[in-house]
């Protein structure tokens, strides 16, 4: 059991008196509306929008699952975490579509552009995927993390993998309810610094010990390398670069969990400048949570730790490396990354439900209605979090490989319907519905025949479950493309009016205006820089 300090606590209790206080600071700004509720009044400015965007998508996948997969297979995985030129395509290219067209959600944005079919199927297949993947990996690690670090193994007769599981989703669960997107966003300025000092400690802290970088490259060989052979069964490269740039664009450019931060932003100038902050600390992942992992995997090598399974590296460092009056800033960053990420995500899926199902059927209820509604789904995505938890723990050996499974079959519809649907009018309602549907049954049958590998292998359907993931994601990606691309040659296409603001083409003179006079040179100069180091990195460990 880790013995924390008074130092510990006191950073520890010091942490959560600020969170409270940013949380009733919210509560007393009064949400009027809808647009406040869930996107802080579209009042956010550039730093709070990219500090609350790297919270959200920095959570315990990233200090478990990240660590964990650089203890086990390297640099493999960095790809993932080098997307900064991912967020300046968001803030430059899509922010302005996005933005201009007023909207809450990524389906209703779809709705614009195509149909109200393909809005309520994308937000079904948000908010199964939200529940089933996000909700589960944060909580689930999350238990993992807190009992490695401070070693409890129950109380009062309970597994305290529960009691700290549970205790997290609904502390989270309270906040986001009380606070509304105000709350999220505030406490992600917050949390982001404290999430990055206490990793920094740790990267500074495990080096030293294993005996500087030049060592930690020696002990972990090959897998300091980015690209691996073109037949790698795990991580080939043409598989790498095309299936990490599918996942990602769906994930930074069309995922509400993402979106919905530059959409509270004041202006397109703030939200450009959001994605910009975001894509500098973007850059930070790779040392500071996948690194540790392979410190952890140099210090086991030399006998000095040692752990069971690849998710325990980072709880593990923690536990073991750290001085007293420092493990409280680690866990208070811990406990940042896993707060700011689910109530990132509770929000999200409030404001699915909300908007593309409650208003949408119920067209004229009162703002009021619909903020009680968005608070009462926030209350039964949390119980589905708790609920899920029993599942994911039962196949927790496989829980990262079962994340990244499920992004990367749910990611390639989604993705080039919007790519396509933003980059030519001429793409129809039909197809654009049409793929969404192809794309995401293409991806669920690959899902559903997984478990039977061995019962269907030799059969003439086994190579859907043999072809590695990642050329799996690339092979569905173009078929929707085909789907797509071909069946607006034999269906309707939209009227001019109906694709006004919501493509290239079609993009208003205003909104172009907007977005010119909002640049100055050093949004030119920062996405530059962003670019440079991103390069760079690619050179050193390609």
């Amino acid at each position: 059991m880790v013995e924390l300090s008074t130092m510990d606590w006191l950073v520890l209790a010091g942490f959560g008196l600020l969170m409270i206080g940013v949380v009733v600071a919210s509560m007393r700004q009064k949400e009027e509306d809808t647009t406040d509720y869930f996107l802080a009044g579209r009042n956010a400015g550039w730093l709070v929008i990219g500090a609350s965007i790297f919270a959200s998508n920095i959570g315990s996948e990233h200090l478990v699952g990240l660590s964990g997969s650089g203890a086990e297979s390297g640099m493999a995985l960095a790809h993932w975490e080098l997307q900064s030129w991912m967020i300046l395509l968001l803030g430059w290219i899509f922010v302005p579509f996005y933005w201009s067209s007023n909207v809450y959600t990524m389906p209703e944005f779809l709705e614009r552009r195509f149909n109200s079919q393909s809005r309520s199927f994308l937000s079904v297949i948000s908010l199964v995927s939200y529940v089933l993947t996000k909700v589960a990996v944060t909580v689930y690690a999350g238990g993992v993390a807190f009992k490695t670090i401070l070693g409890i193994e129950s109380i009062w007769g309970i597994d305290f993998f529960w009691i700290s599981a549970v205790g997290l989703v609904v502390l989270t669960g309270i906040y986001t309810v009380l606070g509304g997107m105000k709350a999220i966003m505030w406490t992600s300025v917050i949390q982001t610094p404290v999430l990055i000092i206490g990793s920094v400690v740790i990267l500074v802290v495990g080096l030293d010990k294993v005996g500087g970088w030049a060592e930690m490259e020696r002990l972990n060989g090959e897998n300091m390398h980015l690209m691996r052979a073109a037949t790698d069964p795990d991580f080939p490269w043409p598989g790498i670069l095309f299936g990490s740039f599918i996942i990602g664009f769906w994930y930074w450019c069309t995922d509400q969990y993402i979106v919905q931060r530059v959409l509270s932003a004041k202006g397109i100038q703030a939200a450009r400048r959001g994605t910009i902050f975001a894509g500098y600390l973007k850059l930070l992942p790779v040392f500071i949570f996948l690194v540790p992992g392979l410190i952890a995997h140099a210090l086991q090598a030399k006998g000095l730790i040692s752990f069971d399974s690849a998710d325990q590296a980072f709880p593990t460092l923690v536990a073991e490396l750290l001085p007293s009056g420092v493990k409280g800033i680690v866990i208070g960053g811990l406990v940042a990354a896993l707060m700011s990420s689910l109530a990132s995500l509770f929000n999200s899926s409030a404001t699915l439900f909300t908007i593309d199902f409650y208003k949408k059927y119920k067209p004229e209820s009162s703002e009021q209605q619909l903020l009680k509604v968005g608070r009462i789904a926030t209350v039964v995505v949390v119980v589905l979090g708790i609920l899920w938890i029993p599942v994911m723990s039962l196949i927790a050996d496989v829980l990262y490989e079962y994340l990244q499974s499920v992004q990367s079959l749910i990611a390639p519809g989604i993705a080039a319907v919007f790519l396509l649907g933003i980059c030519s009018k001429h793409i129809t309602p039909t197809a654009g519905y049409v793929g969404l549907v192809a794309g995401f049954v293409l991806g669920m049958i690959r899902l559903v025949l997984l478990p039977f590998r061995d019962a269907i292998a030799g059969t003439p359907i086994a190579w859907i479950v043999e072809m590695n993931w990642l050329y799996y994601c690339v092979l569905l990606f173009v078929l929707v493309c085909i789907i797509v691309i071909a069946l607006s040659f034999v269906t309707k296409a939209p009227s001019e009016d109906n694709v006004k603001g919501l493509t290239f083409s079609t993009l208003g003179k205003d909104t172009m205006q907007q977005v010119i006079q909002g640049l100055d040179k050093w949004d030119y100069i920062h996405s530059g820089i962003i670019l440079g180091i991103t390069a760079f990195i690619y050179w050193r460990f390609w």
